[in-house]
């Protein structure tokens, strides 16, 4: 069985130091978070009015396109009953 050496460990030439990665990750990820609350401050919110529209209209779309698959589905369940001679 082989024995790992102790201390610090050389890396291969060409390849960065983990410590140099680690910090071009911080610096990556910190500059990510900055755009991200830079953005942030530029969204428009909507007003309370414009969000209770939306909604009203997301739901009213919603129950429409569910009575409307449903009155579909009636459709074709009289038309294949008719073409089976009533089975189902």
């Amino acid at each position: 069985m082989k024995s790992t050496p102790k201390g610090p460990t050389r890396t291969a030439p060409g390849k960065p130091a983990a410590t140099a990665v680690r910090a071009r990750n911080s610096r990556a990820t910190q500059e990510f978070f900055r755009g991200i609350v830079s953005e942030m401050r530029r969204v428009t919110w909507p007003s309370r009015e414009e969000w209770v529209a939306a909604t009203i209209l997301t739901v009213v779309l919603v129950v429409g396109v569910g009575v409307f698959t449903y009155v579909v589905d009636l459709a074709f369940g009289w038309i294949f009953s008719l073409l089976t001679g009533g089975a189902r």
